[in-house]
């Protein structure tokens, strides 16, 4: 939601200022707006001017500077209730500050509020106890519902449920803030119901809206006409800072015109944060205001307490009790160094700025006015710059092997009564130049990450130390520019400038990218810096991540694939074979062939590395013509990875004893037998010259096949293998040694079945031919009747539809 929300609303300049506005609960890292541009800064300057973000005394950072582009970013998450509260306006005040020269500029962090707060009622249930007598129009004060949020965020309307007895009046108090009343709009009659309960919702004016709720609870008794009215609307008290526990703040006082037990008075907060109730605590039968806890001008200088004072009837009036709380001189001054050079050159010219010092007091006017002074026998002063800052500087010339570092000792002290000082302790070294580069640990360093690797996994770490003193001697870590496969090499690898640790940027693929070199790059901070360079060279290891590809039968569900079977396959003879691939190497790669379903379970039996399909025994009569069998291929990774395909398998010699043959990939996906009905009915006629030309071809060419020309080996043409493709034993290719020849029928271009031969010492023997027997010429002679009888049969169908 938040998200949605980022916005920049405005950013310009009043009196040299810079106000940028964004909503609250933005995320940490969002973009502010571009301050460099703003205030016309020059974003290459930015680091070596050292530009940073002064909070100005504030307890929290809420924005930083990107260094490289300018942009002003969220540090943490604002949450604007907590800073300002219920104020109109939530505005932080922060510095830019800039060195060499030191420069500063303010800016405006103004807040905007979003709709982050639902509407709460103090109570789960308000109750009321109205007499029957009571007249119309009556009115009873409810208790106001508390949103965090202002604005149009905040309370705008409320509603009751619909009614016969009661309606609901919203007023608008003298401070803005929105309560309703319920109005008596229909006398109540105990006789006939003595408890009414209504639901009030309190809605607030976000986008969307958000609403709470909270049940009113009417108890029917006598008439209590009169609310207690407070001596006063608003009550004004000021009180000090740190003010002793139980002190008495101000004492309320509410009279009720109602006599006995209806005059009687309570008084309570209305809605308060748990913050505030845990300072103040109010007296319900005196009304008198004690502190409970301490307050803080720096955190609140206005307090607002909102009080009731109810009767026993539950008719309430109210007030508001505003505390200023006043300032005393009970912070002391704080010293903070910027940017301080520990190291100083000892070639530094007089007047060279050592570091800047900002001094802050959360005191205010004068208890937050501060003096800074150092001691007299070094050779450094404290020159006074813009508002609390203090440029430290030399004053004469440096000499190591004189005096190689100082210790000054810095005051501050504020003008408060009476006044508070603290002071601080800089330790300054006198350094040498920089004349020695980094050296690498190793000569070269190689990294192995498994590929699949989450970004931003550490793969390895480099080394480099560097001999010189100080800043001279931090080594800090890059990456060379340069390109990996047409990419920049930043787009690979990251690495962390302080640690050497070297982090992967991308998730590898060994099936795309299996080694690369870059160069790291050792750098001092020294000036001028020097540095040196060493290769890394990362290799990717394989992981099982690709399932095998089963390339023989096609796994589409589309393709039907049917192969016959003669019935007289002996044992151990070839059917068929299941091709797969696997991208993936090694043992990853390595492919086996189970059956995990088969129609007839003993009769066919597959090799584990081969994929060969083969008859178990031999082909008996009661075997089922029509065998289907579920192959699983599983690679020999870590784990398994499998793939699955289904064969159709037909026990037959030829396709006169297979008259359903068209219609078995139909009968497999359950059609429905109407279908082929219709095309009966449509196409009876020439069904029967067709049944009398199969019948012809298939008697013709059973006694012209000089030979079984099937034993069950497939043909797979050379478009199912991937290109370049290389047949490796065990791996569950098809090996080489394989030829296959396609014997096809006069039907085979529409035909769903590959009749096959394969020349391999398993299959049928190829002196299996067919001779001419007197059973061959008894079936010459009956073909005559067959076609009588078929004409015959034919006919009588057609009639019959």
């Amino acid at each position: 939601m938040f998200g949605l929300l980022f916005f920049v609303l405005m950013a310009h300049t009043v009196d040299g200022d810079v106000s940028y506005s964004f909503p609250e609960e933005m995320k940490q890292g969002s973009v502010i707006g571009n301050i460099a541009k703003d205030l016309g800064l020059d974003v290459k300057s930015l680091s070596s001017r050292d530009a940073r973000i002064d909070n100005e005394g504030n307890r929290k950072l809420y924005c930083d500077i990107n260094l490289n582009t300018g942009e002003l970013i969220v540090a943490e998450k604002i949450d604007r209730e907590e800073i300002c509260g219920k104020k109109a306006s939530c505005v932080i005040k922060q510095e830019l500050v800039l060195e060499n020269p030191l420069e500063l500029r303010r800016f405006v962090l103004n807040i905007q509020d979003i709709n982050d707060n639902l509407p709460q009622f103090k109570q789960n249930i308000i109750k009321f106890e109205i007499r029957e007598s009571a007249y119309k129009g009556s009115r009873y004060l409810l208790d106001e519902a508390h949103d965090a949020d202002i604005g149009v965020n905040s309370v705008q309307s409320y509603a009751i449920e619909n009614n016969e007895h009661f309606l609901l009046s919203v007023l608008t108090g003298v401070n803005g803030v929105k309560y309703g009343e319920l109005v008596l709009n229909k006398e109540l009659d105990r006789e006939q119901q003595k408890e009414v309960t209504l639901i009030l919702t309190a809605v607030d004016g976000g986008t969307p809206p958000r609403s709470g709720t909270v049940a009113i609870h009417v108890t029917v008794l006598d008439a209590n006409d009169n609310a207690p009215v407070f001596s006063q609307a608003v009550y004004k008290v000021s009180l000090p800072e740190n003010s002793p526990l139980d002190t008495v703040v101000v004492t309320v006082s509410a009279t009720d015109a109602d006599e006995g037990q209806n005059g009687d008075v309570m008084y309570e907060f209305s809605h308060l944060s748990e913050s505030l109730l845990e300072i103040f605590d109010l007296d319900a039968v005196s009304g008198e205001l004690k502190l409970t806890g301490i307050i803080d001008y720096e955190e609140e200088s206005t307090i607002e307490l909102p009080i009731q004072a109810k009767d026993s009837q539950g008719l309430a009036g109210r007030c508001t009790v505003l505390i200023d709380v006043t300032d005393i001189n009970d912070n002391v001054p704080t010293i903070m160094t910027k940017s301080v050079k520990i190291s100083i050159p000892e070639n530094a010219l007089p007047g060279t700025e050592v570091g800047i010092i900002n001094v802050q007091d959360r005191d205010s006017e004068n208890n937050g006015q501060v003096r800074c002074s150092i001691q007299q026998n070094v050779p450094f002063k404290l020159v006074p710059s813009i508002k609390n800052y203090f440029s430290l500087v030399t004053t004469g010339e440096l000499d190591r092997e004189l005096l190689s570092d100082y210790n000054i000792t810095i005051t501050a002290t504020d003008e408060g009564s009476p006044p508070l000082s603290s002071t601080k302790n800089i330790h300054l070294t006198v350094a040498d130049v920089n004349d020695n580069p980094p050296v690498f640990q190793e000569q070269s360093y190689r990294a192995h990450v498994q590929e699949n690797n989450k970004p931003g996994s550490s793969i390895c770490s480099v080394s480099a130390t560097d001999p010189d003193w100080r800043q001279n001697g931090t080594v800090v870590y890059s990456l060379l520019s340069s390109d990996l496969s047409g990419a920049p090499v930043s787009s690979f690898l990251s690495i962390n400038g302080d640690t050497g640790v070297i982090h992967a940027v991308r998730s590898f693929d060994y099936e795309q990218l299996k080694s690369f070199k870059v160069l790291v790059l050792a750098r001092d901070n020294g000036s001028p810096p020097l540095s040196s360079n060493v290769t890394v060279s990362v290799f990717i290891t394989d992981e099982n991540d690709n399932s095998p590809q089963i390339l023989y039968p096609s796994p589409e569900g589309n393709s039907f694939m049917t192969e016959m079977v003669p019935k007289a396959a002996q044992a151990r003879s070839l059917v068929s074979k299941v091709i797969a691939v696997d991208a993936d190497s090694g043992q990853n790669a390595w492919l086996s062939y189970h059956i995990i379903k088969a129609t007839d379970p003993g009769l066919f039996t597959i090799g584990v590395h081969s994929g060969e399909i083969r008859t178990q025994r031999d082909i008996s009569e009661s075997d089922s013509m029509k065998q289907n069998l579920i192959v699983s291929v599983r690679d020999n990774g870590q784990s398994s990875l499998s793939a699955t395909c289904a064969l159709y398998l037909l026990i037959s010699d030829n396709l006169a004893e297979v008259p359903e043959l068209k219609d078995i990939s139909r009968d497999e996906s359950s059609s429905k037998l109407t279908f082929y009905l219709i095309i009966a009915l449509v196409s009876v006629s020439t069904f029967f010259l067709t049944f009398i030309i199969i019948i012809l071809a298939v008697r013709f060419c059973r006694r012209r096949k000089p030979r079984l020309l099937f034993d069950g080996a497939v043909a797979i043409p050379s478009a199912y293998l991937p290109p370049n493709y290389a047949d490796v034993e065990g791996a569950g290719t098809l090996r080489s040694t394989y030829n296959y020849d396609a014997y096809l029928t006069t039907g085979s271009r529409t035909s769903d079945f590959k009749f096959i031969r394969s020349y391999n010492e398993d299959t049928l023997t190829a002196d299996l031919t067919l001779k001419k027997t007197q059973s061959a010429v008894d079936d010459l002679e009956g073909l005559d009747a067959e076609l009588n009888e078929s004409f015959q049969i034919m006919f009588g169908c057609s009639m019959a539809f």
